[in-house]
Formats: C-alpha cells, sequence, structure tokens
C-alpha cells in the first residue's frame, strides 16, 4: 500500500484555511468605520438585465470625499434600480440621484451603531473560526481513515494531529487578530 503523502495533506488543510481567512477579510471590509469605501457596497446586487449583477459590475463606483461614495451607472437606465439595491441592502444608507451619478452619503455612526457593528465584526469573526475548525475536522477524519486503513502508523497520525491543530491555531490567532483590529477602528471617534 502507498504512504499517503502528509505534507500535501497539510498543504491542503492550510490552504483551505487561507481560503476561510480571506472570505472573512473581504468580508469585514465590507463593515463600515467611519470612512467610506467603496468595499462597503461589493453585497450589493442589481436586478439588471434579468439577473442579480454585483452594484460594481453595472457602475463606476468612486470616493470623492470621506464620507460619500458616488455610483455613475453604465447604463442610465439602471439608476432606479440601483438605487433600489442600495436602500434595500441592510446598510443603512439611502441613496439620492441627480440624473447623471448616484450620490450615497455616509451618515455618521452613532454609538449604537459602533456596538451593533461590532457584534456583526464578532458574529463573521466565530464563522470564520468555524470554517477554520471545519477544515480541521475534515484532516483529523482523513488522517484516522489513513490509520484505520493501515497507510499510517499510530505515531504518525498522532504528529499529523498535531500538525494539524498547530496550522488551526495559528488561523484562528490571525481571526482573531483580524476581529480585534476592526472592532478598534470601529470603536475609536
Amino acid at each position: 500500500m502507498d504512504v499517503p503523502d502528509l505534507p500535501t495533506l497539510y498543504a491542503e488543510c492550510r490552504t483551505r484555511m487561507d481560503g476561510v481567512l480571506d472570505h472573512l477579510r473581504r468580508e469585514l471590509s465590507g463593515v463600515r468605520t467611519g470612512r467610506a469605501s467603496t468595499a462597503l457596497l461589493d453585497s450589493v446586487h442589481v436586478d439588471a438585465y434579468g439577473s442579480s449583477m454585483p452594484l460594481n459590475q453595472v457602475a463606476q463606483l468612486s470616493v470623492p470625499e470621506p464620507t460619500m461614495i458616488l455610483a455613475q451607472p453604465f447604463d442610465p437606465t439602471l439608476m432606479g434600480a440601483i438605487e433600489k439595491a442600495i436602500r434595500s441592502s441592510n446598510l443603512g444608507l439611502n441613496p439620492a440621484n441627480d440624473g447623471k451619478v448616484i450620490r450615497i452619503p455616509l451618515p455618521a455612526l452613532t454609538e449604537e451603531r459602533r456596538r451593533e457593528l461590532t457584534k456583526v465584526v464578532h458574529k463573521m469573526a466565530e464563522e470564520g473560526r468555524n470554517g477554520v475548525r471545519q477544515v480541521r475536522r475534515d484532516g483529523n477524519e482523513r488522517l484516522k481513515k489513513l490509520l484505520k486503513d493501515h497507510a499510517i502508523s499510530e505515531d504518525e497520525e498522532r504528529r499529523g494531529l498535531d500538525e494539524v491543530q498547530k496550522v488551526t491555531d495559528q488561523h484562528v490567532g490571525l481571526i482573531d487578530d483580524l476581529q480585534k483590529k476592526k472592532d478598534q477602528e470601529l470603536l475609536t471617534v
């Protein structure tokens, strides 16, 4: 029986955990702090041309000032659909159009809203940690199956479980750091 390539298994776990981390970074970039960012609108999808399209594919987004985002539709007939999508996005934004561009002013964050957003950040971070733990679970199950199939020894399995746990701990630590950083951005005025 072929001896499985354990470093490949570890690399696969690490790659999948990196994917969870990248996804969390993108999610967190959409949580707004005091400054305007086009990433805030990444989750907004517009009903256009018979399908749901990301806002950045139907309009050019820019940040002319710290508390304003501009959306300039590539097709002016989509103006109403873009406004509707932004209003219904649960971001608390109220866009206004002047016929050519849609202005999206960002209201000042109240203390209460900041606390709500930190709860959202904590929830996202916990989902990220759960994703990393799921990858660990999958890796551990593969190691246990290899042991059961007599493809690896008990010592190799124990070393493998330790290695997977080490990678898991690193990624959970990185998620904790991302969460703390985002909390600081939200709570410092």
